[in-house]
């Protein structure tokens, strides 16, 4: 219990509101009794106004640390929204790097792969090209030789003639013929 506490309340109650009923002012002689409280006050011990001193050096210091601990509390948790924040924003920056990144190695992928396609494509049409040049190649090779065959076997014709003909006796000069005679 706080002695000094209780005799300011009995000083309040006594002498600062005093009671009035239908005009009247009751209460106590003021003057007496804030002597008397005065005579209490004076006549504790040294070591309970120190307590009381003490007690409410105590308090402000308690009411103090509770300020700052409040002050520190709210710093805190500013700086913790403030990191929270700023952790929120790198993982959303790397996040999105991560999915740029994913893009670009799917359209990569997508042009390997169409590129691969087109190689394909231009492989296979290269080698179905390849293969109908060489079939138009040997059709016209082919054709040479069978228009070489006629031509040679025309001059062959024309070779074993003249052959023949070297090889065929000349006709022998016609001679006149004589008459018979009849006998």
């Amino acid at each position: 219990m706080d002695i000094l506490r209780i005799l300011d309340d009995l000083h309040h109650l006594a002498v600062d509101r005093p009671k009035s009923y239908f005009g009247l002012t009751v209460g106590l002689n003021k003057d007496e009794v804030s002597m008397q409280i005065a005579k209490v006050r004076a006549s504790l011990p040294n070591e309970v106004k120190a307590a009381a001193v003490t007690v409410r050096e105590s308090e402000r210091i308690v009411d103090s640390a509770r300020e700052d601990a409040s002050i520190t509390l709210e710093g805190a948790r500013k700086e913790a929204e403030r990191l929270t924040a700023e952790a929120q924003r790198e993982a959303n920056r790397i996040l999105e790097q991560a999915r740029i990144q994913q893009e670009r190695m799917i359209a990569e992928s997508e042009i390997l792969r169409i590129s691969k396609a087109q190689a394909e494509e231009i492989r296979s049409t290269a080698d179905r090209d390849a293969g109908q040049m060489r079939r138009g190649a040997e059709k016209y090779a082919f054709d040479v030789l069978c228009q070489l065959e006629g031509v040679v076997g025309k001059v062959m014709s024309v070779v074993d003639r003249g052959k023949a003909e070297m090889v065929r006796p000349e006709p022998l000069p016609a001679q006149p013929q004589r008459e018979r005679v009849r006998a």
